[in-house]
């Protein structure tokens, strides 16, 4: 088996859906004898460039490992679904673990936030 890296960006309108979507996606690797090593939902983010008159697309990440069967099953099912704008499939030397840069950065910035939500609320019970 191999290991691929996958970025999908989806219709913004079909950002409801999205869960059912990727966990159709991980079913059909799993039930291959895969495994999904990282998925990570980037959510809505602006695109470089308009797709289809459209100036943002939901964002997700998968990597994972499975076969060549898994692989088509699942480019097939990228091709003929009209909520995906776009696909990238690579193939990765090894299995990739470890958040990615942009969820780590939206990591520290939550981790941030709390920080400050927890700094204004001490100061606001100390003052009253």
């Amino acid at each position: 088996m191999r290991h691929y890296e996958i970025v999908l960006l989806i219709h913004p309108d079909q950002s409801d859906q999205v869960s059912a979507m990727v966990q159709r996606y991980t079913s059909i690797v799993k039930n291959s004898g895969g495994q999904v090593h990282r998925l990570e939902d980037w959510g809505r983010r602006q695109l470089s460039y308009p797709i289809n008159k459209l100036l943002k697309a939901h964002y997700i990440l998968m990597n994972i490992q499975c076969g060549k069967e898994a692989i088509a099953e699942l480019s097939d099912n990228f091709r003929f679904n009209d909520a995906v704008l776009r696909q990238l499939i690579i193939k990765v030397d090894r299995a990739i673990t470890e958040m990615s840069p942009l969820a780590k950065a939206k990591e520290m910035q939550s981790q941030e936030n709390r920080r400050e939500y927890s700094r204004e609320t001490e100061v606001e019970g100390r003052s009253v």
